[in-house]
């Protein structure tokens, strides 16, 4: 029987995780893994996000091109549909993550893939409600499958002083998907509209979905595995990836005999009180990002078109990203501190949201969107870093489920908040932005709290 992981590496790894201490200097074999390591994964997992993004929330573009009055949609059907995505990615989230710890990476995430491109594009034959919130539904339960596997598989692969700046890229993908998406469907829905009788807003889930397909087809070819299995390493490489993680505190776990059983990693990762600091201050980050499928109506208030509004969401999304940069690269430089950096990020956010509430020219208000917008985004690299890295020393298979049900739970939020922002509270939407002031302030002092809680009683195996 292998040694525990605390028993087999020299270190004191709770000193590791209470300490986070600042970057050491790599050895060039280090560098040159980790330089490949970036190669496979962040452009793959970048592109990968970037269309899963626009897939989930192209629903948004579409409503304000056609769709809402073809379907005859009200504001509570509209709600639905947008919700039925967050409970199934809450039903699937654990399940699907269960599955990846034992299975291939770089053949399960396209799977799931290209599963959900041909569902977006299915959104093009839609002709009622029910349609939409059947496909909706259907591309939750895929989707549920991809962010959590990326947390785990960064938590694999990426020491606690590199997972900053690699979750500034892949959210990087999700900020310019919501810029890119509004151009992308502006241009869709305006310069294929009536082609071949088919209206903008369908063309927009044929194309969206088409490409989707495309990418998975080849997402394999360089999808990587993990650290001891993977086939595109050397042997050298596989031995210094898997010294290098355990040496930082991070479990992996490489000897199969040694896995716990899946039952007790679930409940270990449902019921360790400490992991709800995690659970319940993600909820507060990523429930807030429901706000992103009104956008474009609440831009559509300043009095512009269908097309330009698709057009005017891209500043929202593009202002977050200095500050999200900026905000990273502080992180990785001083990880044990990530946890304040996001938190006075959050406050000053919810300064915005207030401040929003309170006026009602349009023009100042999508100004203060732009601030609303980069206080929301620019934690996010922050509070993942923040989440896998106090996770690091737990076991892969708990850690695998409690990150999917981190997760999980940050869309369930999104479930309540979408139903803050009904037409009927036009223009001015003052209760949703009440709401978005006081999450954030909460998750503001969750943040800040458990930051201390876990430099004196770090997570780790049991």
């Amino acid at each position: 029987m292998a040694p525990p992981f605390q028993e087999k590496h020299i270190g004191d790894i709770e000193k590791l995780n209470a300490r986070d201490s600042e970057p050491a200097i790599k050895s060039p074999e280090e560098k040159k893994l980790v330089r490949k390591i970036d190669l496979y994964l962040m452009p793959t997992i970048w592109i990968l996000y970037l269309l899963a993004y626009m897939d989930r929330s192209n629903i948004g573009n579409a409503k304000i091109a056609g769709m809402e009055e073809a379907l005859n949609l009200s504001d509570t059907q509209y709600s639905l549909a947008i919700n039925l995505f967050q409970v199934s990615y809450i039903i699937f989230s654990v399940p699907s993550n269960m599955i990846l710890a034992r299975v291939r990476p770089s053949i399960y995430i396209p799977s799931i893939m290209f599963l959900w491109g041909i569902v977006v594009a299915a959104k093009a034959a839609i002709k009622s409600p029910a349609h939409l919130w059947g496909l909706r539904f259907a591309l939750g339960a895929l989707e549920a499958g991809f962010s959590p596997a990326v947390l785990h598989i960064f938590s694999m692969w990426y020491k606690k002083n590199e997972q900053t700046k690699r979750f500034l890229v892949f959210w990087l993908a999700g900020i310019l998907g919501s810029a890119f998406g509004g151009i992308l469907a502006g241009a869709i829905t305006s310069g294929l509209d009536g082609a071949h009788g088919i209206p903008g807003w369908r063309w927009l889930f044929l194309v969206e979905g088409v490409i989707t397909c495309g990418c998975a087809l080849l997402a394999p070819f360089v999808l990587l595995d993990y650290p001891a299995t993977c086939l595109k390493l050397t042997p050298a490489e596989r031995a210094l990836a898997v010294s290098r993680q355990e040496l930082d505190g991070q479990n992996i776990n490489v000897e199969k005999e040694t896995r716990i059983k899946i039952s007790k990693a679930l409940w270990y990762a449902l019921t360790t009180p400490a992991h709800w600091i995690l659970f319940i201050g993600f909820m507060t980050v990523d429930g807030s990002f429901s706000i992103a499928y009104f956008y474009p109506t609440l831009v559509q208030g300043l009095g512009y078109s269908s097309t330009t509004a698709q057009f005017m969401t891209a500043p929202l999304y593009v202002c977050a990203v200095p500050a999200a940069i900026l905000l990273s690269w502080l992180g990785d430089r001083q990880p044990q501190r990530r946890a304040y950096f996001l938190s006075t990020a959050m406050f000053l956010g919810a300064i915005f949201a207030a401040a929003t509430a309170g006026v009602t020219n349009f023009t100042a208000r999508y100004v203060l969107l732009c601030f609303l917008n980069m206080g929301l985004y620019c934690t996010v690299p922050l509070v993942l870093a923040f989440s896998t890295s106090s996770m690091g020393a737990v076991e892969p298979e708990v850690r695998s489920i409690a990150l999917a049900w981190m997760s999980a739970l940050g869309n369930l939020a999104q479930v309540y908040n979408s139903y803050i922002w009904p037409d009927k509270d036009a223009p001015r939407y003052l209760t949703g932005f009440v709401v978005y002031a006081v999450l954030l302030t909460v998750g503001a002092v969750v943040y800040s709290g458990g930051s201390v809680y876990y430099g004196k009683r770090p997570l780790k195996a049991r």
